[in-house]
């Protein structure tokens, strides 16, 4: 046996004879690192060692997406039909030989993996077991799976083993039996991130692998993966979780970390994750470390010993969220019309470290809560007695255009500040827009005003327009303009466009017209006129020139009715004001469409 002072700096082994603690406390603090000198004649008296304190405690503090990852598919929340799919294939035997799980950040993806790694090679506490849907987490590959020490649960990081070298040590290995599993099993994370080299060396592999081997590919970009890849492999769409569901997730985790957590708190956390329990839980470390210290039992989780409040007021501020009693105070003086309440509540919010950004996403949140409402008659997902009953008002007070006009306009808006070099300067110019467009009238209803003054003015012109013919020249127009109809539709265009431009009707009847021609009239009609309407009527007619005053000829009369129309239109007040602001603006009458064209239109 060597001494330590041979060795410098060796120790001597505790299971080996050595010398004693006196000899040492005898030799001094020398003998142990190598400088050992002579032992003394006579030991020196030896003092009592002092008492030792226990060691602190030396593990770290894991986070709590680390520590509370799921270990059994019973903890894999929101991924109902996959853990369904899982279990009858076990059940039925019918495992496949690859699987590829995908979705966004934080829904479970490698945990995924991992549960199914430990589902296929539990044997169970008696050691007698088979794969499983509910592994016991207590037998030897359980545990070490769970610990990331199992030999034959190979995980691979595809980001960092991105070539084809690395592929072919999987190629090279597939071909020997598991240690100590039921199945050799590989996990590659992030499989998107392989170079196609690398996917094209494992195609043949992948799809006739030994039987003992499974591979579980986890990507959050499927659309990346090689169709060839896809098609030999089973592939779960793991979903983002629900809201509501990571709300009382998160909730159990305050009560086992002994936290008090208010509700509005918990929801705030879990609209910001965005479906991502991962990025839940960080967001929730977080504001339980920004949290008070001294729990005052006022919390809705973990009330008595909690050591800590999660407060509402502290996760708006930690995240730069939208106060949601400011935003409702922002969006009634948007509908009030109040554009110095309106920039003030915008400056208070800026000050508060609120984002412009993250202002115009809360009010378009509260668009939509408000759209939905009026659909489903309710403020859906109110935190509060206050925001559902201002949700409620809101629903009843807009229609449905003013609150899609809303939306749009919140949207432009958005999409301004985000490209905006001073975004609260942006948000403040969108908000006042949409401030000065909520006092203009509806288009629609602009445009149904437009057309009900058209026709008052039409029916204005109809009365005035027959003179002193009385009301049978009205009534006699009426049935003019259908005979002239007739004579257009069956063909006879010239004759037609003579009795519309030409012909003043002084009498009307059953095959007798009287008329009159208009100044300016270079031939005499009347016998064209006679055939047309005997082709169009079946019968013999008389038409002769009278030599009293006839009533307007459809082009006349069509004339001053439109003349009356613009006037009217023109004495509107939106029309003078807009006349008025634009006094170059001028009427443009729309062009009708080709007769072929407006026929076929009808018809369709």
């Amino acid at each position: 046996m060597t001494d330590s002072g041979d060795i410098p700096g060796e120790l001597p082994d505790d299971e080996e004879t050595g010398p004693s603690a006196a000899e040492l406390e005898a030799a001094g603090q020398a003998a142990m690192f190598g400088d050992a000198a002579p032992p003394p004649a006579a030991p020196a008296p030896v003092s009592p060692p002092a008492p030792v304190s226990p060691p602190a405690s030396t593990q770290p503090y894991r986070v709590l997406a680390r520590k509370y990852r799921p270990q059994t598919f019973s903890e894999l929340i929101g991924q109902e039909p996959m853990v369904q799919t899982l279990a009858n294939a076990i059940r039925r035997e019918r495992l496949a030989h690859a699987f590829l799980m995908t979705g966004v950040r934080g829904v479970g993806k490698t945990s995924t993996a991992r549960l199914i790694a430990k589902a296929l090679n539990c044997i169970g506490p008696d050691g007698q077991g088979g794969p499983t849907i509910d592994p016991c987490g207590r037998c030897e590959p359980c545990r070490a799976i769970a610990e990331g020490r199992h030999i034959d649960v190979i995980e691979m990081d595809a980001a960092s083993h991105t070539g084809i070298d690395d592929v072919r040590e999987i190629i090279e290995a597939v071909r020997y039996a598991a240690v100590s599993a039921r199945y050799k099993m590989y996990i590659i994370d992030e499989a998107h991130m392989l170079s196609k080299q690398a996917w094209n060396g494992l195609l043949k592999t992948l799809e006739e692998p030994p039987p003992h081997v499974k591979f579980l590919f986890a990507t959050t970009e499927a659309e990346r993966v090689p169709v060839t890849v896809l098609s030999r492999c089973q592939r779960f769409d793991l979903r983002r979780i629900p809201a509501d569901l990571l709300q009382h997730h998160f909730a159990a985790i305050c009560v086992a970390e002994g936290v008090a957590a208010e509700a509005e708190a918990l929801a705030m956390i879990a609209a910001a994750a965005e479906g991502s329990v991962r990025d839940g839980l960080s967001i929730l470390d977080q504001a339980i470390a920004h949290a008070d210290l001294a729990g005052d039992g006022t919390g809705d989780v973990g009330v008595g010993e909690a050591e800590g409040l999660v407060r509402a007021a502290q996760v708006q501020a930690m995240l730069g969220l939208a106060d949601r009693s400011a935003r409702r105070r922002l969006f009634a003086h948007l509908l009030d019309g109040d554009p110095q309440a309106l920039l003030a509540a915008v400056e208070q919010q800026y000050a508060f470290g609120v984002e412009p950004l993250a202002l115009l996403r809360s009010l378009l949140e509260l668009v939509h809560r408000i759209a939905v409402a009026q659909i489903g008659g309710e403020a859906v997902d109110a935190l509060s007695v206050d925001e559902r009953n201002a949700i409620s008002g809101w629903a009843e007070r807009l229609n449905a255009g003013q609150v899609h006009r809303l939306w749009q306009l919140l949207l432009k808006g958005h999409d301004e500040v985000a490209r905006a070099p001073d975004p609260l300067v942006a948000v403040q110019m969108a908000l006042l827009r949409m401030l000065h467009a909520a006092d203009l009238p509806d288009p629609g209803k602009l445009a149904k005003e437009l057309r009900e003054l058209a026709a008052s003015a039409g029916a204005a012109a109809a009365i005035t327009g027959g003179g002193d013919a009385g009301g049978g020249a009205a009534g006699a127009s009426l049935d003019w303009a259908g005979l002239v109809a007739q004579v257009d539709d069956a063909g006879r265009l010239r004759v037609a466009q003579m009795m519309r431009d030409w012909v003043r009707v002084i009498g009307l009847e059953p095959g007798r017209l009287v008329c009159q021609l208009v100044p300016g009239c270079l031939e005499d009609p009347c016998g064209e006129i006679r055939e047309a309407l005997g082709q169009v009527t079946g019968q013999r007619w008389l038409v002769e020139l009278g030599v009293s005053e006839g009533g307007p000829s459809l082009r006349e009369a069509a004339d001053a009715a439109r003349a009356a129309q613009d006037s009217a239109m023109r004495s509107h007040p939106l029309v003078a004001a807009a006349f008025a602001a634009f006094p170059q603006a001028e009427f443009v009458a729309e062009k009708p469409a080709p007769r072929g064209q407006a026929e076929w239109n009808r018809r369709a």
